[in-house]
């Protein structure tokens, strides 16, 4: 195959997924934009966003790839078995590892609000945030990486190629909106 095939495959199928992420990307903007009012009464939750957003494109990128170079290695089948002990250890990390780092992001957020004299909710009120988020949005991106990476093996494109844009798009729009349902969530319950 020459350079040129190559590059012509790769950008035939990657540019369909990287217009649905910018897209995505504008729908996760117009979420933050809606969150004004939950911004607004939980202080310090702006400085979550950019940190849970980028650890889920780390933590499920990671799945991602792990799925990835298990289909090419031929360890695992492109279809989902419950009994797969290699499959379901990996999506168990995945999450485990999704709402661990969300909770560490939100005591870390606070440690230093604290530090800088800025105003900051309680500890308890961003546990409660981060933790839900990181668990709704890490049961739609498992949901969301493994469809992605299976379908597209199973129809010959390379699962590689896939996961960064998909794991990116997904992780903006069900980050946000699932922190903005764990915000609602927590200040209904009186957090906050």
């Amino acid at each position: 195959m020459s350079v040129r095939e190559v590059a012509v495959d790769a950008y035939r199928e990657a540019l369909p997924v990287l217009a649905a992420s910018a897209v995505g990307g504008l729908f996760a903007g117009v979420v933050l934009g809606g969150m004004q009012a939950e911004l607004r009464r939980v202080s310090g939750l702006l400085v979550l966003v950019p940190a849970l957003l980028a650890t889920r494109g780390n933590v499920y990128g990671a799945l991602g790839a792990k799925l990835s170079s298990a289909l090419h290695q031929g360890l695992i089948d492109p279809t989902f078995d419950p009994d797969d002990e290699r499959l379901v250890a990996a999506l168990t990390a995945a999450m485990a590892n999704g709402v661990f780092v969300s909770l560490f992001a939100a005591v870390v957020a606070y440690g230093t609000l604290v530090v800088l004299s800025r105003p900051v909710a309680s500890l308890a009120t961003l546990v409660g945030i981060a933790a839900i988020a990181g668990l709704l949005s890490g049961v739609a991106l498992t949901v969301v990486v493994v469809a992605a990476v299976f379908v597209g093996f199973r129809r010959g494109l390379n699962p590689d190629t896939l996961v960064g844009p998909v794991v990116t798009t997904t992780g903006d729009v069900f980050g946000m909106a699932m922190l903005l349902v764990a915000a609602r969530t927590v200040l209904a319950l009186g957090g906050g």
